[in-house]
């Protein structure tokens, strides 16, 4: 399975926000759309991504209150990404060796969606319980066995 498996599955809405915007500002958006990170974008290009992480700790490094803090302040300015080529593995490898929770989609040097530690995880549990369903109705259906002939039939 593939990243571009996941965003199809988990549909392609996409929040960014400028480096120049306040802090405040993006918290907000972030609580009104109950989403954990926002990509910032600057001239149509990835240049970093902000997550509730960076936030709580710019918000403390300000003595509890977002200030004039922009953006720019307390973004990741070097996230992990992927493309939507990169193999669930290899997303499940990165995210837990970076404690990453949000991956950048990028093709062609375009932002295509965001991944979280939750889709991933959804979808690995989705996958499981499909392979789950499939071998249950395949060990339901196995032939029957003749009763008299117990012995392997080997010539």
């Amino acid at each position: 399975m593939k990243v571009r498996d996941i965003l199809a599955l988990k549909g392609n809405a996409l929040y960014t926000i400028t480096p120049e915007d306040s802090l405040a500002d993006a918290a907000a958006v972030m609580a009104q759309k109950d989403i954990g990170s926002l990509v910032v974008m600057s001239h149509e290009r990835v240049v970093g991504i902000l997550t509730f992480r960076e936030v709580i700790e710019a918000t403390v490094r300000n003595g509890g209150s977002f200030g004039t803090t922009t953006v720019y302040r307390a973004m990741n300015a070097g996230p992990l990404i992927c493309t939507l080529e990169t193999e669930l593995d290899e997303v499940r490898r990165m995210m837990v060796d970076h404690h990453a929770r949000y991956l950048p989609v990028i093709d062609k040097q375009m932002l295509q969606g965001v991944i979280s530690f939750y889709d991933v995880a959804k979808t690995v549990v989705d996958r499981q319980d499909f392979e789950n369903r499939m071998l249950k109705a395949y060990i339901k259906d196995w032939p029957e066995e003749d009763s008299k002939n117990t012995e392997p039939n080997f010539p």
